[in-house]
């Protein structure tokens, strides 16, 4: 048996969260000036190296990215010394001139920026052959929701195979998301086939305490378990074994030091946690 690790995090569009709310001000927002209290500290800056590294250092396989700016694909990969698939989900009309706004004031534009799923594959496993992505909220039901993708992908390593499914799904609306994680898991499932072993991970916005999809698909679809009862982020599988089930990381694992002109105060990445699980594979 070979053990794969998966990480999966939205990105937040590639911003920070400090714990004190009160630190996002209009003055930074607009003026874009940094903002402390004892402990942490709120910034309005492009934080493209600040996440390479955090995702570089990590140790895991495959990592499963949702709200991620589309053009950090490459530095992405090239920082973690892995392969990649991007998946565009929605407002990236004039890309271009979004993500350079973005990189100016990322804060003011917000999701506004565009945004991606990207796959991250780190050798010995390889992307196997041309990857996928599905529209798992059509219209007409979807109105004027965002589109939202799910991309799938096949690895292959030391004669072993798996597939993969990165998805992030509607938020603010219990209902959509459900459908579309019903919809997008039977996909996944028929994509992969009975005997290749599946994960779909993402930010599903679905919790477990609220919903009964997550007991449905492992009853169903033999995908499970669900991260823990009040968790958005998951990483379902069939056909693996369970070695550590998916947690999140602690919030000083995605938290950096930096200076400012009062100290060393904590830089922290985006609103959600990483969540990390450890499966066997055969």
């Amino acid at each position: 048996m070979q053990e794969l690790t998966v990480l999966t995090w939205n990105l937040f569009h590639g911003r920070d969260a400090p714990p004190n709310a009160a630190l996002h001000t209009l003055q930074s927002r607009i003026l874009r000036r940094d903002e402390h209290d004892a402990t942490h500290v709120q910034v309005n800056r492009a934080l493209q190296d600040e996440f390479a590294a955090v995702i570089a250092g990590a140790d895991w396989d495959v990592c499963l990215l949702q709200e991620a700016p589309p053009y950090w694909d490459a530095a992405l990969a090239r920082a973690a010394g892995a392969a990649s698939y991007v998946a565009l989900t929605s407002r990236n009309l004039l890309g271009p001139i979004r993500a350079r706004l973005a990189r100016w004031n990322p804060d003011l534009m917000g999701s506004w920026e565009g945004g991606s799923n990207i796959t991250l594959v780190r050798p010995p496993w390889q992307i196997a052959d041309a990857p996928r992505a599905l529209l798992v909220n059509p219209l007409p039901g979807r109105g004027l929701r965002e589109r939202r993708r799910m991309s799938f992908v096949r690895l292959h390593g030391s004669g072993l195979r798996l597939c993969v499914a990165n998805l992030h799904l509607t938020a603010g609306s219990r209902s959509h998301a459900e459908r579309e994680a019903m919809y997008a898991c039977e996909i996944a499932v028929r994509w992969a086939g009975a005997a290749t072993p599946l994960i779909v991970g993402g930010d599903l916005n679905l919790r477990p305490r609220t919903t009964d999809v997550f007991e449905i698909l492992q009853r169903d679809r033999g995908l499970g378990p669900p991260t823990g009862a009040n968790s958005l982020d998951h990483l379902l599988a069939r056909g693996l074994e369970v070695v550590r089930p998916s947690a999140p990381w602690p919030p000083a694992r995605r938290e950096l030091e930096v200076s400012t002109g009062l100290g060393i105060r904590r830089l922290r990445l985006s609103d959600h946690a990483p969540v990390e699980a450890t499966f066997g594979v055969r």
